[in-house]
């Protein structure tokens, strides 16, 4: 009997863990190439599942269901939608990755590869999850290995000679903070499982016992800001945000690969799977104020990283910046900005991955990371200057990235609902243009120095792998984002659909009179996609207030409409 593909993407970085600590410390050949084994069959089997994924189907697929205590309804069982299969593609190519950029570990590499192939489990499980216990297990799983990971092998962060924060200081503001957020969370789960007496902690089993008996508006109220805020920690969500870009700078490269690509975005889909899809009614009067700190994400987060210096703080605050993006998306909960924000979550975390490597190979050649020290790098190392460049585009969002695509989708989906947010997101692209040109600038461009002449580029195909890899996958979705976003519409469109219907007619308020559609609809029914509602009288409204035939998306499998019926769409 073949392994159930969701039940191979676990096992084979859980595996690949447990051989390592039966291999001697002294074979670091074989150790690398357990693990770049064990990553890379995660890889491969994310990509088939993606491939033989029905899309005309829908729902969760590639479901694994192992019993454990009945009596309390728990139970490993994986599966996949579109929404959480995108976030497995993405893991496994930052995994993949990442492994081979930690070859530039030189000290402890059998430890160091056990607690990132644990991390990378946990993730894993994460977005498998279809249980609420294991969805937790896994997340402190994923957690967990991130203190040692960073007071071991990471750095301090310093300033001409000056350390601004240990590394010690970093991983115990990152556990803390976390901690306490997965403790609240924890608080809500518990609480949501009793409240609604359903006996069980399976996903799909309790989502139909609360569509058929939900909790009372006032438990909806109370569980939702304990899920959202818990797990917003991670996301990370203002003013919960200041551990990350530290955790960041003091991190090695390969484990801010994951942390900035990935792990911030657990928080993410836990709010969208758990908060918002079993709790619609307190989501309803929580998610205007979640698009309002968003604002500060963007805002705030953008404007500390224009006046960094250090190149991982200055990446850091960035990633934080533009997972206000993703929030911002995820609090309007039309399907077109819902798969915006997936998407983002997509590409960002593809970009972000580049960009922490880059930053590494950087910092390993030279020794330091203080941007007005640097300068002329393009002389020595072509090749990770053009990476650079690129990966500075693609944060700023320029057309041919995924980056772009992502964010306009946010934008065109949610202006109906968040106007000024909106603008605020506009505004926020121009902050990132500034920060990531003064980032190239300061790095590559100039007059080459002296003290760098020794500094060697990227020269071998296997160093450029990670690198092309990232790229390449990047340009791909940007310039062709129909396959990705078709994917991501069957998990997202009867995601809102169900979430709206679960709104109750009597918290539908009317449509209001039309309006003349702005020009940028025309964008989402080029890309094939169902324009977002062209009615006034619910903006600044929470989306679960406006009707539920708003902003629907047609079904994935007619997702292309014939050309008679893009011409007489109005």
């Amino acid at each position: 009997m073949p392994i159930p593909l969701s039940l191979l993407i676990l096992l084979a970085p859980a595996l690949g863990a447990l051989a390592l600590c039966a291999v001697r410390q002294e074979r670091v050949a074989f150790v690398r190439r357990i693990a770049v084994a064990a990553t890379g069959v995660s890889l491969l089997a994310s990509g088939w599942a993606a491939a033989t994924y029905d899309l005309t189907k829908g729902g969760y697929q590639h479901e694994t269901v192992i019993p454990w205590i009945r009596s309390l309804g728990i139970g490993l069982h994986l599966g996949v939608d579109g929404i959480s299969l995108t976030l497995v593609l993405l893991h496994s190519l930052c995994a993949f990755t990442g492994v081979l950029i930690s070859y530039a570990i030189k000290e402890r590499v059998k430890e160091y590869y056990i607690f990132y192939l644990t991390l990378i489990t946990g993730v894993f499980g994460v977005f498998l999850s279809l249980d609420l216990f294991f969805f937790y297990f896994f997340y402190e799983m994923a957690v967990i290995p991130m203190y040692p990971l960073i007071g071991i092998w990471g750095s301090d962060v310093t300033e001409r000679g000056v350390v601004r924060f240990s590394k010690e200081y970093a991983t115990m503001k990152l556990t803390v903070y976390l901690t306490l957020g997965a403790v609240v969370a924890l608080i809500g789960l518990l609480w949501l499982y009793v409240a609604s007496g359903a006996g069980t902690f399976d996903l799909p089993a309790l989502q139909s016992h609360l569509a058929a008996r939900p909790l009372s508006a006032s438990r909806q109220w109370a569980i939702f800001p304990l899920l959202a805020i818990g797990f917003g920690v991670i996301a990370p969500m203002w003013p919960l945000h200041s551990w990350s870009p530290i955790g960041h700078a003091a991190a090695p490269s390969a484990v801010s690969m994951l942390h900035a690509g990935v792990l911030m975005k657990l928080g993410s889909y836990a709010i969208i799977r758990l908060a918002i899809g079993l709790l619609p009614e307190g989501a309803r009067t929580w998610l205007p104020w979640l698009a309002a700190l968003c604002v500060m994400n963007i805002l705030y987060g953008g404007f500390v990283a224009m006046a960094q210096k250090d190149l991982k703080l200055i990446i850091g605050y960035s990633s934080s910046s533009h997972m206000g993006y993703v929030l911002l998306g995820i609090a309007c909960l039309t399907p077109l900005a819902l798969n915006g924000a997936v998407f983002l979550m997509f590409a960002h975390g593809l970009m972000t991955a580049l960009a922490f490597a880059l930053v590494g190979h950087i910092y390993d050649r030279t020794h330091t990371r203080y941007l007005p020290d640097l300068g002329g790098l393009a002389h020595q190392v072509p090749f990770i200057a053009t990476c650079g460049v690129m990966a500075a585009m693609a944060s700023s969002g320029l057309p041919g990235f995924g980056n772009f695509v992502a964010e306009l989708l946010i934008f065109i989906g949610g202006w109906d609902r968040y106007p000024v947010q909106i603008a605020c997101g506009v505004f926020g692209v121009v902050i990132t243009a500034v920060y990531m040109l003064r980032f190239v600038r300061g790095t590559f461009f100039g007059a080459p120095k002296s003290g760098f002449a020794h500094v060697q580029d990227a020269a071998t195909p296997f160093a450029r792998l990670p690198y092309v890899i990232l790229i390449s996958v990047l340009l791909a979705v940007g310039c062709w984002p129909q396959p990705l976003l078709r994917l991501i519409d069957t998990g997202s469109r009867p995601f809102v659909e169900r979430v709206v219907q679960a709104a109750g007619p009597g918290r539908v308020v009317s449509r209001g009179t039309a309006r003349r559609a702005p020009p940028w609809h025309a964008f989402a029914r080029l890309q094939g996609l169902a324009r977002p509602s062209l009615r006034s009288g619910h903006r600044g409204r929470s989306p679960l207030q406006t009707s539920r035939s708003t902003s629907t998306l047609p079904p994935a499998a007619n997702i292309r409409r014939r050309p008679t019926q893009l011409a007489s769409s109005p």
